[in-house]
């Protein structure tokens, strides 16, 4: 027996025992539909796809559906231990750091505390919460790992997190207009973006983002921005304003409050341990998150880009406007997993410990297809990140990416695609 994925109409898994009897509103707008069409317009080619037919694209999109039912259809037990036991070491990790900074009049119980509390952080965050909300495991069905119950360590609500990520960021990645997470409306990250005075001092500005990340995206989920734009007034976004300040205020009075509280005479430390704590997280994942997205060689699009953009461009857009970070192991555990942002972004709602072993995949493909596979180590992506915020904080800029982009690009790409061609003359389109 097979069941079809509702939001992804040719997406079968034929083990019934991994596949969730109902799907949330969110799973249902991880991967765009609609009417698409075979083919592709003009305002989907790019100096990266020029060299690619509506059949190479099409051919795309078929080998990476095969390989995400490949790993959907293996999802089981061992998946379901992975999870359990990250959560597990998670939350002991936690429950050490809290006890530790009961005695943090002591130096070292406060660096070891602080330590273990900010890892746990990070783990939720990451690992955890991010990929829990986005799905990943709402097959198991447990309703205490499931993206419509987990509530996360964060300022922000599961729910307003949900929509601008999950369904606005996922669905419209990367399109000037539409994906409202190019700069998070306070940089400028992109040159089609117009400049203002205010980005004189972004470089500052990104540096006081990275120390207060959470609380920056809390307010950027609110989406204030509409009430300005004439979209939404203040009465509108009142409901979610309070959701933001009641789970807000629930997250300071835990770290700053009631478990400082409980050391007595080490509340001021312990109270000072919970807030850098949450600043080694806060930068830790605003430097994941900016190198997944920001670096020089990471395309932008334009809204025009979305008419009746088929599945397979989808897929190409995902790639295009996506980078990788590379390292061991655990620097993957630590990011989430979203070190692999370019599978993360094809593949939001599959279960992020498969991530490395499809990645030689993807990256394959990419060769294969003449595309650019954006990854390297971190210092190489976070320094073209802060390259391009320093430059981008003055007018223009549009050469100077432009070039950096085009050098990214694989050589003898077209002469690649001829090639594969005439290989595959003979192989019949994936339907």
């Amino acid at each position: 027996m097979t069941i079809t994925f509702p939001h992804r109409p040719n997406a079968t898994l034929a083990n019934t025992d991994v596949v969730p009897e109902h799907v949330t509103r969110i799973n249902e707008a991880k991967t765009p539909t609609g009417p698409g069409r075979a083919g592709a317009s003009t305002a989907h080619i790019t100096p990266s796809t020029a060299h690619l037919s509506v059949e190479d694209v099409e051919r795309i999109g078929a080998e990476l559906e095969a390989i995400r039912d490949q790993v959907m259809s293996s999802l089981g037990a061992d998946d379901a231990r992975y999870i359990r036991r990250v959560i597990t070491a998670q939350r002991g990790l936690d429950i050490a750091g809290r006890a530790l900074l009961l005695g943090a009049l002591f130096p070292p119980a406060f660096v070891a505390g602080t330590a273990s509390l900010a890892v746990a952080k990070i783990l939720e965050n990451m690992e955890i919460g991010h990929n829990v909300l986005h799905g990943q495991w709402d097959w198991m069905r447990d309703p205490e790992i499931h993206s419509t119950t987990w509530e996360w360590d964060h300022v922000s609500t599961a729910a307003s997190w949900q929509q601008t990520h999950n369904y606005l960021h996922h669905t419209y990645t990367n399109v000037h207009g539409k994906d409202r997470d190019i700069g998070y409306n306070v940089l400028r990250v992109d040159p089609d973006q117009p400049w203002h005075p205010q980005y004189l001092f972004q470089t500052v500005t990104n540096l006081g983002l990275a120390l207060i990340f959470e609380w920056g995206i809390a307010a950027f989920d609110l989406e204030l921005d509409d009430i300005q734009n004439g979209k939404a007034t203040w009465a509108d976004k009142m409901p979610e304003i309070k959701k933001m300040v009641r789970k807000a205020g629930k997250q300071a009075l835990k770290d700053y409050v009631v478990f400082p509280a409980l050391s007595g005479p080490s509340f001021v430390p312990a109270a000072l341990g919970g807030l850098l704590a949450n600043t080694i997280r806060n930068v830790w994942s605003h430097a994941v998150i900016f190198c997944g997205h920001f670096p020089v060689e990471v395309e932008t699009f334009d809204e025009e880009r979305l008419e009746n953009e088929s599945q397979a461009e989808w897929y190409v857009r995902q790639m295009l406007g996506s980078a990788n970070i590379e390292g061991s192991p655990l620097l993957h555990l630590m990011t989430g997993n979203l070190s692999h942002q370019i599978e993360h972004h094809l593949f939001p709602d599959m279960p992020s410990n498969h991530y490395a072993r499809i990645a030689p995949q993807v990256r394959d493909l990419c060769r294969r297809y003449g595309l650019p596979y954006h990854a390297g180590p971190m210092w190489k992506q976070y320094g073209g990140v802060l390259w391009k915020i320093a430059r981008l904080s003055f007018p223009g800029g549009h050469g100077a990416v432009e070039k950096r982009r085009r050098r990214s690009l694989p050589t003898g790409r077209g002469a690649v695609a001829t090639l594969r061609r005439l290989r595959d003359r003979a192989t019949p389109l994936a339907a």
